[in-house]
């Protein structure tokens, strides 16, 4: 896929998402229709997606994460996910990977989030 070297021990392996492909902006506005049930925040300003790659052919992988490896809809959010992109017009193929490299932090919190669960 790309030539890039192999991360250096304990560096999580997530790439940059590729925001200037055509479909980004639908696949964002997609991600953030899906809700942790436990939250009132969407995903995306969670900061629970760490990556949005979208190849040539239009196939999407959304490398995302929980708030806690022992969240109660671990099993079922990447399927929400799949659920809401794919019907995005042009999209081929979905893929969603859990990943729990790096742990997820409120510092990765949108500011719009912080705001609204009253942590600005």
């Amino acid at each position: 896929m790309n030539d890039a070297q192999p991360p250096m021990e304990g560096t999580p392996l997530i790439e940059p998402s590729s925001t200037d492909h055509p479909l980004y902006d639908s696949v964002v506005e997609a991600c953030r229709s899906v809700y942790d049930p436990e939250i009132p925040v969407n995903i995306y300003d969670l900061g629970l997606v760490y990556t949005i790659d979208i190849s040539p052919e239009n196939e999407v992988r959304v490398v995302m994460t929980l708030t806690a490896p022992g969240c109660p809809v671990a099993g079922e959010m990447p399927g929400w996910i799949a659920d809401a992109v794919e019907p995005l017009q042009g999209v081929k193929q979905v893929d969603v990977d859990l990943t729990w490299e790096p742990p997820w932090g409120m510092e990765m919190m949108s500011d719009e989030a912080r705001l609204e669960l009253g942590f600005m």
